[in-house]
């Protein structure tokens, strides 16, 4: 049975090195019959989030972006991948801004029970992304159900294009492949 399988591109570099993973892993979760979304954030309009809790009353958030989009999206997936460039040892700024955001998404169901890929790539090796990884499972631990699959390290990739030829190229592909 496929899955729908949504992949978070955070990168604001079109292309970018964390960005070509997601479409390695999308090749390989489509290869095997799944539906396959990727959204660049970076193309989105999501402000931060305020923290009025108007949403802790309302079951939704008060503001108008593409937030609201992105949220059903999320509802609707079976599988999301996370993806991020490592800047100064932590996820980019966009991804954070939609972790964020979906505390106003988690007043109503649909966000429980899915299951996570995480991508992270740095200039520096593996150890340097660790506190990125370790920051998106943290969000993970605050959804109810959250099942964390597998994570692909794209070490000593800073330049464009410097991910070509890494071993984490065909970690994604695989680990797409991997979906069912």
């Amino acid at each position: 049975m496929s899955k729908q399988v949504l992949i978070l591109s955070s990168s604001p570099r079109k292309n970018g090195n964390s960005e070509t993973l997601c479409d390695q892993f999308r090749k390989g979760a489509e290869e095997t019959g799944n539906r396959v979304e990727k959204i660049r954030l970076a193309e989105l309009k999501i402000e931060y989030c305020s923290a009025c809790y108007a949403c802790k009353q309302l079951g939704y958030c008060v503001k108008q972006d593409d937030m609201a989009q992105l949220l059903e999206k999320m509802r609707a997936a079976d599988v999301i991948v996370l993806a991020t460039p490592v800047y100064f040892y932590t996820m980019c700024a966009q991804m954070k801004t939609v972790i964020d955001r979906t505390l106003g998404g988690a007043q109503k169901p649909g966000l429980e029970n899915k299951e996570f890929y995480l991508i992270a790539t740095a200039a520096d090796g593996k150890a340097a992304m660790e506190r990125a990884i370790d920051g998106l499972r943290g969000y993970l631990e605050c959804l109810p159900g959250a099942k964390e699959m597998g994570v692909i390290y794209g070490a000593g990739a800073w330049q464009l294009g410097d991910i070509q030829g890494n071993p984490a190229m065909e970690e994604a592909y695989q680990m797409g492949r991997s979906i069912c």
